[in-house]
């Protein structure tokens, strides 16, 4: 564990932070990339920057609202490690969809080419949750059970690194939707993909994380994954919808009649 990199004096640099930060930047310029892969307008990168700041605020106030009555409500809203994925992602999208909507930009293409982004992104801060020993999951066994005795909080069991299972998942969604977009695959499948698979690993991940079940058995977490799997489900739909109108319009040639005998045998 090295839940600090450096102090300068009373002001401590976390690998958390740090881990957060080399996410941004590389999903920036992925994204950047993706962008000019498809020629769609650079000023687009101007509602993912509104979108880190989005996704701050969100993740802190959802994790605000999750430990609320646990401790004081400045030291919930001022803890530096205190921040949930579900309410960043959903604080940066929304924010990230209206810089969009008022500039009058495609928001299903730009979301489309986001998504590499926000995955490698997400991967980078699961690293940095390692680091600091938060996040982790049930006891385990297993020979690559991890103890984090200074960790968030400690435990000196070993315990499932699901911080790293996630984000070895993360890496390779990555690398798929880099592939997909890569082939062309419409913006609409891209995103359906996205949210889907990412929605179900950590529906299944929660399943050995310490996190409290809030409602039916499943936390937090798992509400938020069955919306962005449902959220996948109806992007599927409308493109199926899209797909079958484009077949239904589409010139077809005429088979002759058979009732008309051929040419020359009348």
């Amino acid at each position: 564990m090295y839940p600090v990199l450096f102090r300068v004096g009373n002001f401590e640099v976390s690998s958390f932070g740090a881990m957060v930060a080399v996410g941004a930047l590389i999903g920036l310029l992925l994204f950047r990339r993706e962008l000019a892969a498809r020629s769609l307008p650079a000023t687009a990168l101007d509602a993912a920057i509104a979108g880190l700041f989005g996704g701050i605020a969100g993740a802190k106030m959802l994790f605000v609202a999750e430990h609320a009555g646990q401790e004081p409500f400045l030291d919930l809203l001022l803890d530096r490690s205190g921040l949930s994925w579900f309410g960043g992602f959903a604080g940066g999208i929304g924010l990230g969809a209206l810089i969009l909507a008022r500039r009058k930009l495609p928001i299903l293409q730009v979301l489309a080419a986001s998504a590499p982004a926000l995955a490698v992104g997400q991967m980078f801060g699961r690293v940095g949750c390692f680091l600091v020993g938060d996040d982790y999951g049930l006891p385990t066994s297993l020979p690559w059970g991890v103890a984090f005795p200074e960790g968030l909080p400690p435990t000196l069991v070993k315990v499932h690194p699901t911080q790293i299972y996630e984000a070895a998942f993360l890496g390779l969604l990555t690398a798929m939707l880099l592939h997909w977009r890569s082939r062309g695959l419409p913006d609409e499948l891209v995103l359906a993909r996205y949210l889907s698979l990412a929605g179900a690993a950590r529906f299944a991940i929660e399943f050995i994380r310490i996190n409290p079940r809030v409602a039916l058995g499943m936390t937090v977490a798992q509400f938020g994954s069955i919306g962005l799997v449902l959220a996948g489900f109806l992007l599927w739909l409308k493109r199926a919808h899209i797909a079958s109108s484009q077949d239904a319009a589409s010139p077809r040639s005429e088979m002759p009649d058979s009732s008309e005998p051929p040419a020359g045998k009348r």
